[in-house]
């Protein structure tokens, strides 16, 4: 059990990142699926704040995987027959007898599938207790769970001001256990990956901090996101901009997501503009003019540096000789510190891709990874 220091939540299990969590679900399906026992396996909590993407990112999951999927809110069930079957009267060898018929959602084959159950504490005290049988057992008194099929489930911190049904003891020890918290420089990947708004993605790189209010969440953020992406100029249309902010985030969010429009941060080099120009010269240009001015803009270059990283590790295409000339002059500009020229380098050469490999015969970057091994 671990306890929130600023909102005094309690979670249960490592808090990691959402690349973590993938991590910990591949572990325990993989093992799950692939054993000859008939024994189940034991299934997954997965805790965090609202809105910071866990039901999303099990569905991605199961999909990507090929995995059957099954979603179910329990908080939505108003009576144990939505979770276990309505009974009905069956005539078998001239008796009548009480048999249940299963709720349509019940999967009928075979796996591998993902069986989430989504927001779990915040069904009410009596169909929780219901819940405790099928996390035991994979079956209630009208129906099994086919083979291979895992539960999952998801959970808001308890404590607090969630409105959950605390589990007790005997319903936490049929899980195992795992939290989940918002990482920036993961979920910028994720957003890359999804092709969210670039402006907002450089947004929440330079503002990382206020990703943790009431409102604004990862969820909230690409909600606004997504509705502000057919506003070509944000800054002619403030005042729209400004109004669906206050509809979708905290105060302080939409006053900050105007004041970086104000500055042109929303402007920032593009990926593409760096690895496509004919002429990187004025690529370094404008960088210089950005970042190594009077005041030297670290935050600035990190979301740069971030975000062509991430345009990198997710673009499928093999990089040109010119495309590969302008990374090379780029990651090698004067005014980028030698950390942050390493951090780049290694995430780049150690991802899959074998055209960005040939960063090792870059004298200086094959010498600077190789101090650091």
């Amino acid at each position: 059990m671990e306890k929130n220091k600023q909102f005094n939540y309690i979670t249960y299990g490592a808090t990691v990142n959402a690349d973590l969590v993938r991590v910990f679900l591949k572990h325990l399906v993989t093992s799950s699926f692939n054993q000859e026992s008939e024994n189940r396996p034991t299934p997954a909590c997965i805790w965090g704040m609202h809105g910071i993407g866990k039901t999303e990112l099990v569905r991605e999951f199961a999909n990507e995987n090929g995995f059957e999927f099954i979603y179910i809110a329990p908080a939505q069930f108003e009576e144990m027959g939505d979770l276990v079957g309505m009974p009905q009267i069956k005539n078998i060898n001239d008796k009548n007898s009480t048999h249940f018929v299963a709720p349509d959602w019940v999967p009928t084959k075979e796996g591998p599938g993902i069986l989430l159950i989504d927001d779990i504490n915040r069904a009410d005290d009596r169909i929780l207790r219901g819940i405790m049988q099928l996390l035991q057992n994979y079956e209630l008194v009208s129906w099994t769970l086919p083979k291979d099929w895992m539960i999952i489930s998801t959970a808001n911190p308890d404590g607090g001001d969630y409105s959950v049904t605390t589990m007790d003891d005997a319903m936490l020890t049929r899980m195992v256990h795992i939290s989940m918290e918002f990482d920036v420089k993961t979920w910028a990947r994720w957003a890359e990956k999804k092709e969210i708004d670039p402006r907002g993605i450089a947004f929440v790189l330079n503002y990382p901090e206020i990703v943790t209010g009431q409102r604004t969440t990862p969820r909230s953020l690409v909600q606004f996101f997504q509705s502000i992406s057919t506003i070509t100029d944000l800054k002619k249309s403030l005042d729209l901009v400004k109004i669906i902010a206050d509809g979708c985030l905290d105060q302080e969010t939409s006053v900050a997501f105007i004041n970086f429009i104000n500055m042109d941060l929303d402007k920032l080099i593009a990926p593409e503009e760096i690895l496509n120009t004919p002429d990187f010269k004025m690529i370094s240009g404008r960088l210089k003019v950005l970042i190594d001015g009077k005041t030297k803009r670290m935050d600035i270059l990190s979301v740069i540096l971030t975000r062509l990283t991430n345009n990198l590790l997710y673009n499928k295409g093999e990089l040109s000789n010119k495309q590969f000339d302008n990374l090379h002059k780029f990651i090698m500009l004067p005014f980028i510190p030698n950390d942050l020229r390493l951090a780049m380098a290694q995430d780049l050469v150690n991802s899959d891709r074998k055209d960005l490999k040939r960063l090792y015969a870059i004298p200086e970057i094959g010498k600077l990874i190789l101090t650091k091994m």
